[in-house]
């Protein structure tokens, strides 16, 4: 397993406001893997969260990369100290 990929270990990395949401997405997961007996959706969700972990372990570099993203996408910087949460809705991340 690569590092930082059990579940406790993406969880304990997120943002405290995307645990919820990774406590249902993982939740969905282990009901549909008891319906299918398939574990590669399970696996892909954990990647992916993982990798939302992996961005997020230091806020102010998530940060960063958000007004980077807002930037891209709508072609203006967003103000050094807009709150991060709207930020991230300009982004949709």
């Amino acid at each position: 397993m690569a590092k930082g990929a059990s579940p406790e270990a993406i969880r304990s990395a997120l943002l405290a406001e995307d645990r919820a949401a990774f406590n249902l997405a993982y939740s969905d997961a282990l009901v549909a893997v008891r319906e299918s007996l398939d574990l590669t959706e399970l696996f892909r969700m954990l990647e992916r969260w993982r990798g939302r972990a992996i961005l997020q372990r230091d806020p102010e570099v998530f940060r960063r990369v958000a007004r980077r993203a807002v930037e891209k996408i709508t072609g203006q910087a967003s103000p050094e100290n807009e709150p991060l949460a709207l930020t991230r809705a300009k982004a949709s991340m």
